[in-house]
């Protein structure tokens, strides 16, 4: 009880600096709603603790992300849906075949979808400006296949039976606005003229491709893949921080792909410039590192993973890592160095990463309990909060992990 009057008594407190008002109003209704943690279910030492309420009404959402508007964007079937940090739906953005949505430093959205153009149906990115305001516009749209460089600029033809098969399924931004693509597509011949569908597009602040992630094997399972991709997650994230912003170009990608035996579902890939010869993008051999004195299982087990469906980075100085597997309903909880779990406390007596990962069908085998997922497609990370889009049960999950209530 003492850590729910803590978090009430700072919500007050934040709503009283931004201005006053009735004990009646609606605002003040939803700050005594928002945090609300069931006493009962905090565990004994470290684990993750739901915040109430879970946000509702959606049907099948597939994607959350906290913007650096602070607003929260959740995809379902409906299309882009904006809530304020208490849940509340400020608008609905229809846009076809949603399935990913992020946002850069300059507040501009982007959402992966569909788009018909000349009579075909192509995979999309959508991007839109003034979501928050509630008098939004659609910037540009970058279509398949014209927004990669490698197809645009060779004499190539859209084909059916093919290219309306790619999709865009994951999206991310940089430090610099640059925005990463995650693409699937049947045609990944590492020999052809155009680049493999099974990759990651790279796109400069004013929407023109400027690179691809070259080396990253389309077809087969290595620690340098992008077979079947679902998610991609860079280091550079909301809040905006006074310390600055992660300047790395590295990513964490999930393949979910479930036609191919992935061994690695989930890899970080280690993006630098080389002098000579450019962008390289490289693995991080250094997670197969199994140091079992610092925890029980790791990132980079053989076939740590079913079918993962997204990641996130936390941005902040712990800088977890998250991956959401539909499989195995659940949502599991990394440290940069691959180990799965979190700080122990302080003077604690442990020694290991405590594994907090969780979820499944739970005790009454109904995936719908506090604690549990059904078909969890979408994690981000604000301000040491989770968001996991929970998609089967139609509702956007939060958690915070209990050492951080105290």
């Amino acid at each position: 009880m003492k850590n729910t009057l803590i978090i009430i008594s700072c919500l007050i407190s934040a709503y009283c600096l931004t201005g006053c008002g009735s004990k009646d109003d609606d605002q003040t209704n939803d700050i005594f709603k928002q945090g609300k943690i069931d006493p009962n279910l905090i565990p004994n030492q470290v684990g993750y603790v739901p915040v109430f309420p879970y946000f509702t009404n959606f049907i099948n959402p597939v994607d959350v992300f906290v913007g650096y508007d602070e607003m929260v964007y959740v995809i379902d079937d409906n299309g882009l849906n904006i809530l304020d940090q208490t849940g509340k739906r400020a608008a609905i953005i229809p846009i076809p075949g949603a399935v990913e949505v992020t946002q850069d430093r300059r507040l501009q959205v982007y959402v992966a979808g569909r788009v018909v153009f000349e009579g075909k149906e192509r995979a999309a990115v959508y991007r839109l400006t003034n979501t928050a305001s509630g008098n939004y516009s659609f910037v540009d749209t970058l279509m398949h296949p014209f927004n990669d460089q490698s197809r645009a600029f060779n004499g190539y033809r859209f084909e059916d039976g093919v290219d309306n098969l790619v999709q865009f399924t994951g999206l991310a931004t940089l430090h610099d606005n640059t925005l990463y693509v995650a693409r699937t597509g049947p045609r990944n011949d590492p020999n052809s003229f155009v680049r493999p569908d099974n990759g990651v597009l790279v796109f400069d602040a004013a929407g023109t491709n400027i690179g691809y992630s070259v080396g990253l094997n389309p077809n087969n399972s290595s620690l340098r893949s992008a077979v079947g991709l679902t998610g991609i997650a860079t280091y550079s994230a909301p809040p905006q921080r006074l310390q600055g912003m992660s300047t790395s170009k590295s990513f964490m990608l999930t393949q979910g792909i479930q036609e191919r035996q992935i061994e690695y579902r989930s890899l970080v890939i280690n993006v630098f410039d080389d002098p000579e010869l450019g962008t390289q993008y490289a693995e991080t051999p250094t997670f197969l590192n199994f140091d079992r004195s610092k925890a029980n299982r790791f990132l980079y087990e053989s076939f740590r993973f079913k079918k993962p469906e997204d990641c996130f980075i936390a941005p902040d100085n712990l800088g977890y890592m998250f991956v959401v597997d539909s499989e195995t309903d659940s949502l599991y909880v990394f440290t940069p160095q691959g180990f799965e779990g979190v700080n122990p406390p302080a003077n604690s007596g442990l020694t290991k990463q405590v594994n907090v990962s969780f979820g499944g069908k739970g005790k009454d085998g109904s995936s719908a309990g506090p604690f549990s997922f059904n078909n969890p497609s979408g994690v981000c990370y604000y301000r040491q909060m989770i968001f996991v889009a929970d998609k089967n049960n139609n509702r956007i999950c939060r958690f915070m992990l209990s050492t951080d209530l105290e």
